[in-house]
């Protein structure tokens, strides 16, 4: 027999496969038969029908590729399958409540609302706004970030490129604790130390020592992973060549990893942005607008939305007002977000021409 004719026979390693739409196929029908089995069960909730749908999803895949691919190829579906379904798991709360913020929080969003503060408006009254809420989160988040970003940045920078011995490990150990400590705790310590014994008084300055208390050991842990990640080849080229050590950390492993860096502290600040009890503690809160965040009470984004809400009764012009101000904060929060990503970006290091 020619090469030839061997060549024109068709020939395949491979078995039968499910074609590329069968997933979808077993996703909808185990979503019916799930939804008929709750129903049947008169189960009213959609947690419940929806758990049942993905246990189906589950079984359903390693069921039909066992029988049409083979048992080594259903256990490979099912592991996929698994995957999506603790995705979809993961993401269905926070898209449910995103959705529901939206949904409630577009009443009373508007030009106005964003740009006038509550005044002289009562809270069972419509109208009123944010404004002097995000000035007092930005101010205070803001003096809390000038704060954590360089303690936090110069400890990591010690702990990886100089710690040795003891004192590394008792700093070592006291950031773990401190990434522990729950946020009412860092808004006591505050309270006693600023307020009780130094006599300084209510302030927005006062909620920012809270929130960095907060924020350091998160931005020490993410900058110390990022600085471990930056290759050692790099800082012996640059020791090699008569670079100083703190230079070589300036111009070579800092610019290296200041992509991950940058994300971390804006996940520290996402972090503390939504904080409401060390305000609580320290801050106290105010109608009216204060952009002295060194003197008096300031009003935040957190603390706006729990007053709004423990006086409206579930129900009103401040309930309303309520959702539209934890809109904002989300908004706030995944701004921050964007704006890390682009920050990483731009100064990722460069590898091609």
């Amino acid at each position: 027999m020619s090469n030839a004719t061997l060549s024109s026979k068709p020939s395949s390693l491979r078995g039968a496969t499910l074609p590329g739409w069968s997933t979808w196929a077993i996703a909808a029908g185990s979503a019916a038969v799930g939804y008929a089995v709750s129903a049947a069960a008169g189960l009213h909730s959609d947690i419940q029908w929806a758990l049942i749908a993905a246990v189906l999803f589950v079984a359903g895949s390693y069921g039909i590729s066992a029988k049409v691919e083979g048992r080594r190829q259903a256990k490979d579906r099912t592991a996929t399958s698994m995957v999506w379904v603790a995705f979809l798991l993961a993401v269905t709360p926070l898209a449910s409540l995103i959705w529901e913020t939206a949904k409630r929080g577009v009443k009373v969003l508007d030009g106005y609302f964003l740009t006038h503060s509550m005044g002289v408006v009562a809270d069972a009254e419509p109208g009123g706004g944010i404004y002097h809420a995000i000035l007092g989160t930005l101010e205070q988040v803001g003096l809390a970030t000038l704060i954590s970003v360089p303690v936090g940045v110069l400890t990591a920078v010690y702990l990886v490129e100089y710690g040795r011995g003891r004192l590394a490990q008792a700093v070592t150990f006291f950031v773990d604790v401190m990434t522990g400590i729950p946020s009412i705790v860092a808004g006591l310590f505050v309270l006693s130390l600023w307020i009780l014994i130094l006599g300084m008084g209510e302030s927005g300055f006062a909620g920012s020592l809270a929130l960095s208390i907060l924020m350091i050991p998160v931005v020490v842990r993410s900058t110390e992973e990022m600085l471990k990640l930056v290759p050692n080849e790099l800082r012996e080229a640059s020791l090699a060549l008569g670079v100083p050590k703190w230079r070589t950390i300036l111009k070579v492993v800092l610019p290296t990893s200041i992509g991950g860096i940058v994300t971390g502290v804006m996940l520290a600040i996402a972090r503390v942005t939504g904080e409401t009890a060390p305000v609580l503690l320290v801050v106290w809160g105010t109608d009216f607008i204060n952009a002295n965040p060194f003197q008096d009470p300031q009003e935040s984004l957190p603390m706006y939305i729990y007053l709004q809400w423990a006086n409206s009764g579930g129900s009103g012009a401040a309930y309303d007002r309520a959702w539209a101000a934890a809109l904002t904060l989300i908004a706030f929060i995944m701004i921050l977000n964007l704006l890390a990503r682009v920050v990483a970006r731009w100064k990722a290091p460069k590898t091609g021409r």
